[in-house]
């Protein structure tokens, strides 16, 4: 039995695992995200010294994550983006490393073990802050040109495009649902969950059962559009709304609702919830980790 040591680098905290060859985690934890590089890697090494049998280590990141382990773009965590992220933790932990991408992490949990074993044709949408995804053809990750692959959220719904806010990210997330209704609410957007817009519809309240008619039905388009683009045998669903068991149901709705006003479509996109969630992203670098060894 091969064991790996897996992090998955967020914006809060740092989620880290050791994770078995047949995906199983044998121990995870977290802890806060460092303000400096110098501390995320002393942060990676000490746990090194600590699980000293491992076969490598796998991480997880933010970004558009280049092979040869240099992150570009940008997040929330400033200081990964420029250096040789990858070749810092080998100089610190003498061990082989993978890094990725943590959305294309989260689709090779469910192509390895999860939702989308045995597909060859995947798309794996992740739906939060932002909706951002992984492209899979014959099996394989597809990262594209620009290393923008699975980049859903860049979408556009609509022609008339005025600024950075009309993109699929930033009027069908789950912050976009919380958004619209603090607006028509006119309350503080801290103010309010998603998770309590949902109560509160179940409860009655018009204002939030507009917006998530809204919410799905945005979705929907985007899922649509990905289909007829794509052609997917699947398309998996992750993100913390995906825990919801009306969310693949609500969606469903809106897509049959497409697909009878738009008589010359005949494929109805199969859409399925992830089996992985806070998991997902140490169990997919370990995946993409065992898939470069074998190369």
């Amino acid at each position: 039995m091969s064991k790996y040591l897996a992090f998955d680098i967020g914006g809060t905290f740092i989620k880290y695992g050791l994770v078995t060859d047949s995906a199983e985690i044998l121990e995870n934890n977290k802890v806060k995200t460092p303000k400096t590089l110098d501390e995320l890697l002393s942060i990676i090494t000490n746990f090194t010294e600590k699980y000293s049998d491992v076969n490598g280590i796998a991480i997880s990141a933010p970004g558009a994550v280049s092979d040869e382990g240099v992150i570009y773009g940008s997040s929330a965590i400033r200081y990964l983006h420029g250096p040789n992220i990858k070749n810092l933790v080998k100089e610190h932990t003498s061990l082989p490393v993978y890094l990725e991408n943590d959305a294309n992490c989260a689709g090779y949990a469910e192509i390895w073990n999860g939702a989308a074993k045995g597909k060859k044709d995947v798309l794996v949408m992740v739906i939060g802050t932002g909706i951002g995804g992984s492209v899979f053809k014959d099996g394989q990750l597809h990262k594209g040109n620009h290393l923008h692959g699975g980049e859903f959220g860049y979408m556009l719904l609509t022609s008339d495009v005025q600024d950075s806010n009309d993109v699929w990210s930033r009027v069908a997330s789950s912050a976009a649902l919380v958004r619209e209704v603090a607006k028509r609410k006119q309350i503080d957007v801290e103010s309010i969950s998603g998770e309590q817009i949902f109560q509160l519809a179940d409860s009655g309240d018009m204002v939030c059962i507009q917006a998530i008619d809204r919410f799905y039905h945005l979705l929907a388009v985007g899922i649509y559009n990905l289909q007829y683009i794509y052609d997917p045998e699947v398309i998996v669903i992750g993100g913390g709304i995906s825990a919801r068991d009306d969310l693949i149901g609500g969606i469903n709705e809106k897509l049959d609702n497409i697909l009878a006003r738009v008589d010359l479509a005949k494929i109805k996109p199969e859409i399925v919830p992830c089996n992985y969630r806070q998991n997902a992203n140490l169990l997919g670098a370990v995946y993409g980790a065992m898939l470069n060894e074998s190369r």
